[in-house]
């Protein structure tokens, strides 16, 4: 492993567990001072503690992404605990799996700020300190579902092709200023997401988990399921010195589901 983040921040959101746990760590093993968040109890305790065992001092900071007064204090506790963010991770949970026709005005309320809000309002605050500093990589952790709706995502299908217009508009506004912005976008992974949009189906076809996990396998060309460092190890790639001419691209990491060209 290298070491060519020695010296840089690292804010990871979501990262409690799955994709988030595993592009911290991912930061760290390169050298990067990391703070992990999610919102707290146990499973963020549990996260610090299993990069603890490997070596690596991470803060833990407790915070709930739907609300923009705990994005403040996460960032602002973050800044002041390792000094200026260089490299923004944005990562959270799925919305409420449902079908476009079942939604309500609440998954409409309650999805917005948790898929779409929550990386322009980090971006905004961590991006100052970049700026100055003509350093910075900003990768938001987003989905297929953004180049390919997935039945019964039809939340995430609407929110997150948005924040990949966002990072697009974004990304060539600060090229000049040494900050990338870019996107991941994971496939089907083993992650307790996956578990729970297993059930969902499940739940709503008549399946078995057992047989929409294997549905799942089967429409992936390289047959298995991604492993959530493997999605880390992507992130990884972009919040690199050696990434720092890719900005405003939106990298899958699907195995080859998606069967679009772009």
């Amino acid at each position: 492993m290298t070491d060519d983040l020695e010296g840089r921040t690292a804010l990871v959101t979501g990262a409690s567990a799955g994709i988030g746990f595993a592009a911290a760590r991912a930061l760290a093993l390169r050298g990067a001072r990391v703070a992990i968040s999610s919102r707290g109890g146990e499973r963020l305790a549990d996260a610090q503690r299993a990069l603890a065992d490997e070596g690596i001092a991470a803060a833990a900071i407790a915070a709930d992404l739907r609300h923009l007064e705990e994005i403040e204090r996460l960032v602002e506790e973050a800044q002041m605990r390792l000094g200026r963010i260089d490299i923004l991770v944005a990562n959270s949970g799925g919305p409420t799996p449902r079908p476009a026709v079942e939604l309500t005005e609440e998954d409409w309320r309650a999805a917005v700020p948790a898929v779409l809000l929550f990386v322009p309002r980090l971006v905004r605050l961590a991006l100052p300190g970049m700026r100055e500093a003509r350093w910075g990589r900003i990768v938001a952790v987003n989905s297929v579902s953004s180049r390919q709706p997935i039945p019964n995502l039809a939340l995430s299908n609407a929110l997150r092709p948005a924040v990949l217009g966002y990072l697009k508009t974004l990304s060539q506004e600060v090229a000049a200023d040494g900050v990338t912005v870019n996107a991941v976008l994971p496939g089907y992974t083993l992650t307790e997401r996956q578990v729970e949009l297993a059930a969902a189906t499940a739940a709503r076809t008549g399946r078995s988990s057992e047989e929409v996990r294997a549905g799942w396998t089967a429409a992936v060309p390289a047959a298995r399921l991604a492993e959530p460092e493997e999605i880390g190890e992507a992130v990884a790639f972009l919040c690199s010195p050696a990434a720092a001419y890719v900005t405003g691209q939106a990298l899958t990491v699907d195995g080859g589901y998606v069967r679009g060209l772009l």
